[in-house]
């Protein structure tokens, strides 16, 4: 894969990148009016989609940090997101343009004080594995085999910048409108300056090892505190297959069903018991070792969930809950889905949209059971998303809706049932917490 010797860092020359990107994608525009005329409207549009996804992406994957965090988040927007964008985007997960050897050893440098030689006994300046906010090399010290995930120079510090750039588009694109928007874009810049913080990475990784570890078929790498620093990091090097690379090949249904089931009770141990989550659940952040075991990594975005959320989030999860009316109406105000200055139409439109999405999204809830390889359901789902991003009616209104919390909760969930189906979990225990 080609390497990157250097990245837009000033807020000038990173704005001037997206701005030329902007050129690009209104030439895909006038291209697409003059397919109108000789193709259908379905296939100018995949053209469309595919040339924009394209050309975005290349110029996201340049820039990295929180512009191509919000790919990778969008990627997984599944029911959204056209596919060509969820195809290219995804690739922010796990692979992108890693930085060139000689840029690694002097961000190095810079970071740690000393060069990779005087803290391993053997470094790799060429990466393995590549991704948004950093990269990781491979190194060994007193025999042990090391993963060094080295942060890209300037993410931290462009954070703000980036998001100022990439918000008129995401307020497009998700129909949020009012004055109070900006909690929601304040709740991502503070999850993204935290994902920059090694230390605090460093101490939620060590923090949720430690809790977790009694958890069937998981397993965490052990972390070096010495060997590390407020953009670096080192870990033990665990070996196994991406969990992408593996559910494409698999064909073992037992496997599939203990590594489910792990995934599921590591996520529900924490919601439930810790309230707090992992909330990046995206396949580059799971492996899969050879004895067929889950590894979880990157504790990078973690989720601390206030009870004045959890309650009324998981009392709409029952089902004697969701066909109470006057309840439900109830609990959509503590959550803002419903907000004090909506009209009588805005009310009776969102209460009916939310009513038809919970009754279907929680339905693992109200079982003892689920199986996740039902493709029926998650048909359902993308089907339902499809629909209100199409709704006119929905366009509308203020797409302005609900708490903050909302964004990496739904988040965690979206890409947990995505990570589970892609699984084929079956006879998924979904209470099975309990008795962790």
């Amino acid at each position: 894969m080609k390497t990157i010797d250097s990245i837009p860092v000033s807020k000038i020359h990173r704005a001037s990148k997206l701005v030329s990107t902007g050129a690009k994608v209104g030439v895909n525009y006038l291209k697409y009016y003059g397919d109108k005329l000789t193709k259908t409207e379905t296939e100018a549009r995949a053209t469309l989609n595919e040339n924009n996804a394209e050309d975005i992406y290349d110029s996201l994957k340049q820039l990295k940090g929180s512009a191509l965090k919000v790919a990778q988040m969008l990627s997984m927007e599944k029911s959204i997101m056209p596919q060509a964008y969820v195809e290219k985007f995804s690739l922010a997960q796990f692979s992108v343009p890693p930085l060139s050897p000689p840029l690694v050893l002097k961000t190095f440098k810079n970071y740690f004080g000393k060069q990779p030689n005087e803290l391993y006994d053997s470094f790799n300046s060429t990466s393995v594995n590549a991704a948004s906010i950093g990269q990781v090399h491979v190194a060994t010290k007193n025999g042990k085999k090391l993963a060094v995930k080295i942060q890209y120079p300037g993410v931290a510090q462009s954070i703000a910048s980036d998001l100022a750039l990439v918000k008129p588009i995401a307020m497009k694109m998700f129909n949020i409108k009012g004055k109070d928007s900006d909690k929601y874009f304040k709740e991502v810049e503070g999850k993204l300056i935290e994902e920059t913080n090694y230390i605090l990475e460093m101490q939620q990784s060590k923090e949720i090892s430690q809790a977790c570890k009694h958890i069937s078929n998981l397993l965490f790498p052990q972390y070096y505190e010495a060997l590390s620093s407020d953009r670096i990091i080192t870990m033990d090097y665990m070996e196994g297959e991406h969990l992408s690379e593996f559910t494409a090949h698999n064909t073992n249904q037992e496997t599939a069903n203990k590594l489910g089931q792990a995934l599921w009770d590591f996520y529900m141990f924490q919601i439930h018991k810790l309230k707090k989550v992992h909330a990046d659940p995206h396949p580059g952040n799971f492996l899969i070792s050879e004895n067929g075991e889950l590894i979880a990594l990157d504790f990078g975005c973690m989720k601390t969930i206030p009870n004045n959320f959890y309650i009324p989030y998981f009392e709409l999860a029952e089902p004697k809950n969701i066909s109470n009316q006057k309840y439900f109406v109830q609990k959509l105000y503590e959550l803002e889905i419903l907000r004090e200055d909506d009209s009588k139409e805005e009310v009776e439109f969102f209460t009916e949209m939310f009513h038809e999405l919970l009754s279907l999204f929680t339905q693992p809830f109200h079982v003892e059971t689920f199986d996740f390889s039902d493709s029926d359901f998650f048909g359902k789902i993308a089907e339902l998303g499809q629909r209100y991003s199409k709704n006119t009616e929905l366009k509308k209104m203020n797409g302005n809706r609900g708490s903050k919390h909302f964004i990496y909760i739904n988040r965690t969930f979206f890409g947990l049932y995505n990570l589970m189906f892609d699984f084929k979990a079956k006879d998924v225990k979904i209470n099975n917490f309990k008795n962790l």
